[in-house]
């Protein structure tokens, strides 16, 4: 008998606070619909180091202080908040080019990467270009910008302003520069600081 009231009283108290729950909440449609929408899942990876080869040679180390990894029912996107840095080797494993940017975005179907703000590329011969917009196609192997680019150029020693842009094979050795400004230059050597000859 005293189970059976335990029981009952059970039941009437799940009863009246369903009830209570009922009144006490007041829904808005459109935070409903929300709730069965997909949001997509956010993967956060820290220090990242992560390396890209091809046949087995590694082609570039690529690392960043933040990760963010979306994942739903768009295309796979990698997005790099907080800056990130790449290293680019040669067949024989020697660095070749140093690229870093204080964001950037890969989208992995496409199998492009932008890069933004404060972009700087750094050559092995010591040729520094700096834009603030670069994109890299993996599938095609190429680098391109349509905005403003600075080269700084050693051998032979030049400024380049670049009004539209250049694009570039990964490897930097086939540049194409659109519509240099007038106020680029060659930098000739000073002729009193050439060794004369004995």
């Amino acid at each position: 008998m005293i189970n059976n009231y335990n029981h009952t009283n059970k039941w009437i108290a799940a009863f009246f606070m369903g009830c209570f729950f009922m009144i006490g909440c007041e829904n808005d449609v459109n935070e409903v619909k929300q709730l069965g929408k997909k949001k997509p899942g956010i993967e956060e990876g820290i220090n990242i180091i992560s390396y890209l080869s091809t046949n087995g040679v590694m082609k570039a180390k690529l690392t960043a202080p933040l990760l963010l990894r979306y994942q739903g029912d768009s295309a796979l996107k990698s997005e790099f908040p907080n800056s990130l840095y790449v290293e680019f080797f040669n067949d024989s494993g020697k660095i070749e080019t140093r690229i870093r940017a204080k964001y950037g975005r890969y989208l992995e179907q496409d199998r492009k990467i932008f890069l933004r703000d404060s972009v700087v590329i750094i050559r092995v011969n010591g040729d520094t270009l700096t834009t603030s917009e670069l994109y890299w196609d993996q599938t095609l192997g190429k680098f391109y910008t349509d905005k403003f680019v600075y080269i700084s150029q050693r051998d032979p020693q030049q400024k380049l302003f670049l009004k539209e842009g250049f694009d570039a094979n990964q490897e930097f050795t086939d540049i194409h520069y659109y519509k240099p400004q007038p106020g680029s230059y060659i930098i000739l050597p000073d002729s009193s600081t050439t060794p004369k000859k004995q």
